[in-house]
């Protein structure tokens, strides 16, 4: 199978990509030879990647004796050109190697089950269980696919969310589901079309990793605790696939995760699969930067190399651990791509894209230029600090419909036109959690001056739809038995203590 075009890349946050002709087929996947060694640090958490300490990066240096030692496909000459070719670290003096510049990394949650293999005539070690079972193999639809940029000069990770349904045009084989994409035409064929689907954004690196790799690792790293919002329970017979979770904060161990994460049967399907999975995401990672991992690295490192592909060298390996051994909590940002439901006219479920959302957070976050040749330039950005247009949810975590009602009536008298109450949230909350559900973390950090109280977090856990979801917690409470109605009014809250 042949990929007709893709795009050159540029230097992050650069022009544009342009259309080049691949000529060569796609390959075959190649097992290439890996090193055994267990001191790889690869950090590759949930959907691919779990950062660890730069001090244990220092055995990759003279643990591995290739580039890429966990690339596990041989990419044609014009493939490869789909990936910057610009150098992404530096040294300095005698330290690790650090980031010279941002890197975006398009992160690919591969599912493979044997009856995919078989309808395509591609050979793997079958097994005779009776049902249809995963194989470990990349050669398959993506279940998930995030892009992520490390960002050195503002210290910062930023997580992009593609809801696997996402529309998009594939090259060579017309309108479809971008997770389709690697099934076509591998990691060059994926990256392309991330690329297009964004503006042009330039893809520096790719990483593939399957289910299997993802249970392992978290059974590697000692589970993760999560808040399952709710009973979940579903049963597919023909892939033994058993979902059974109960409402609650847990310990999840690798195959429960696996069920948190690949649940997709209520109102919202994918999109709310998106949630749980940056949910579960920023617990791990919270988790995973912590001195007790480096323990673990050596068993982490065992169960992961035959379930991950990536073209990162070792030396940008030993930069992303440095890196993410310094990123705060509060500097990972997760997003999810702006966009909306079909309205069922198609006989096939889209996420329909938001192009001019779209240009707004990746010029936001991800550096893109507006200029002629950005398909989405034409934007108007509005340079106004208070946007009374934004559309706010204010959810009660605490059971206290009073201070419900009070943050409400706050957000409205500081001038906001689109505030609502959305459905309770279960969990209570100490601190109040704003959430920049569309990626405005400017316009949370307004919001929160004007209640006083609050985190301020980047992510897609809110509620759908919103700009900015409030989840109030009993520091608002607190604040609100300081504060007399006449007190209420924008401008003055701030001359009272949080």
């Amino acid at each position: 199978m042949s990929i007709k075009k893709a795009y050159q890349p540029t230097p992050s946050g650069g022009q544009p990509l342009t259309r080049v002709d691949l000529i060569n087929s796609h390959p075959n996947n190649q097992q290439k030879k890996l090193n055994k060694s267990r001191a790889i640090l690869v950090g590759f958490g949930l959907a691919g990647v779990s950062l660890v300490s730069a001090a244990v990066g220092a055995f990759l240096a003279v643990a591995l004796s290739t580039a890429s030692p966990l690339q596990q496909i041989q990419l044609t000459n014009e493939e490869q050109k789909i990936f910057s070719q610009e150098e992404t670290v530096t040294d300095k003096n005698l330290n690790l190697p650090v980031l010279s510049r941002p890197v975006n990394i398009l992160v690919l949650g591969i599912k493979v089950i044997s009856s995919d293999l078989d309808e395509r005539g591609i050979e793997y070690d079958k097994q005779d269980v009776g049902y249809l079972h995963l194989v470990n193999s990349f050669d398959g639809l993506s279940d998930s696919m995030l892009l992520l940029r490390f960002d050195p000069q503002q210290e910062k990770l930023f997580v992009l969310s593609i809801p696997r349904d996402t529309r998009v045009d594939l090259e060579g084989h017309g309108i479809g589901k971008i997770n389709h994409a690697n099934q076509y035409g591998g990691p060059a064929l994926a990256a392309a079309t991330a690329s297009d689907l964004l503006g042009g954004i330039n893809i520096d690196r790719y990483v593939r990793v399957n289910v299997q790799g993802v249970e392992k690792l978290i059974d590697a790293l000692g589970g993760v605790t999560v808040n399952v919002p709710k009973d979940m329970k579903y049963n597919d017979f023909s892939q033994h696939l058993y979902i059974d979770l109960k409402k609650g904060v847990q310990h999840l161990d690798g195959d429960k995760a696996m069920q948190f994460l690949r649940y997709r049967y209520d109102e919202y399907g994918d999109i709310s699969r998106v949630q749980r999975q940056q949910m579960l995401m920023r617990s791990a990672v919270e988790q995973t930067l912590k001195p007790a991992t480096i323990v673990k690295i050596p068993k982490i490192l065992s169960v992961i190399q035959s379930h991950l592909d990536t073209n990162l060298t070792v030396r940008e390996l030993m930069a992303l651990s440095n890196f993410a051994s310094k990123t705060k909590r509060a500097n990972v940002q997760m997003m999810m791509l702006p966009g909306d439901f079909n309205d069922g006219s198609e006989s096939v479920s889209y996420w329909l894209p938001n192009e001019e959302a779209i240009d707004r957070l990746m010029t936001k976050h991800f550096n893109l230029p507006v200029n002629a040749n950005n398909n989405y330039a034409s934007v108007a950005h509005d340079a106004q600090l208070l946007n009374p247009n934004l559309k706010i949810s204010v959810q009660d975590t605490i059971g206290n419909q009073e201070a419900l009602q009070s943050a409400l009536d706050t957000l409205r008298t500081a001038g906001y036109n689109r505030v609502s109450a959305s459905k309770n949230w279960q969990d209570p909350l100490v601190t109040t959690k704003i959430i920049a559900q569309s990626g405005d973390d400017e316009a949370a950090a307004e919001v929160r001056s004007i209640l006083g109280v609050g985190e301020i977090v980047v992510e897609s856990t809110g509620v759908l739809q919103s700009d900015i979801t409030v989840e109030v917690g009993r520091d608002w409470v607190r604040r609100r038995r300081r504060l007399s109605q006449a007190d209420l009014a924008p401008g003055l809250e701030n001359n009272f203590d949080n």
